[in-house]
């Protein structure tokens, strides 16, 4: 298992396209891949579960990847949040 901690920067949030997109993209890989904050944690490959983090601008969201590569799974994601621009 490994864990890191990215800042979503994106200036509206995590609303329901870029969310969609991460659902997508935590399904294709060979692993688990949970976002947490400091009062939940849920599945990446869950829509309704990552809408239910509210997360704005600024939010910090601790990533973790279990099974299957999880050093490239944990790099994919997190660069994928850090990147989201709308």
């Amino acid at each position: 298992m490994v864990t890191k901690t990215v800042v979503l920067t994106a200036p509206n949030g995590m609303h329901a396209r870029p969310a969609g997109e991460l659902v997508k993209l935590a399904k294709a890989l060979d692993g688990k891949v949970t976002l947490a904050t400091a009062v939940k944690s849920v599945s990446a490959a869950s829509m309704l579960g990552i809408l239910s983090l509210g997360l704005k601008s600024g939010a910090e969201i601790t990533v973790t990847a279990e099974g299957g590569n999880e050093s490239e799974n944990l790099a994919t994601v997190v660069d994928f949040i850090a990147n989201i621009k709308e």
